[in-house]
């Protein structure tokens, strides 16, 4: 996984190699830059979505995936991409009760408050924005701790 690189004034982007780990290893990049923003308050929903996104990316592409994030204070708004190689747009779909996949893009289209797909020079990019909420109570232990 290569340093993220800064994008814009409030945004950083990643390139991450195509392997499994890089799923866990998008989670805790994404933990992080909310915590450096002050937004762990968003940090579940933000974790669960990319983890899904990246995890589309690596499975239906050979290469390496880019993560961004991007945030937009004005809008209250957290974008996320993630761009890869092909150039097949996704498609939300209901999963059966008995799939082990397909649940990623539908789990987006419920916990985001906008997402799309549109094609890049180089295959495409998957988005999403979700609402972000300030403050630094992140996902909490069962046990209260």
């Amino acid at each position: 996984m290569r340093r993220g690189a800064r994008v814009a004034d409030r945004g950083v982007s990643w390139v991450l190699p195509p392997h499994p780990s890089s799923v866990s290893s998008a989670r805790r990049l994404v933990l992080s830059q909310l915590a450096v923003w002050a937004l762990a308050g968003s940090a579940e929903d933000a974790e669960l979505l990319v983890s899904e996104a990246v995890t589309n990316a690596l499975r239906h592409t050979g290469g390496a995936v880019r993560l961004t994030l991007c945030l937009c204070p004005a809008d209250e708004a957290l974008r996320c991409e993630v761009e890869d190689a092909d150039p097949t747009l996704p498609r939300a779909r209901q999963a059966r009760e008995d799939d082990e996949g397909g649940r990623g893009l539908y789990m987006i289209d419920l916990l985001a408050r906008c997402w799309g797909s549109h094609l890049t020079g180089t295959g495409k990019t998957v988005w999403f924005e979700l609402h972000v909420r300030p403050g630094a109570e992140g996902r909490r232990n069962p046990d209260g701790m």
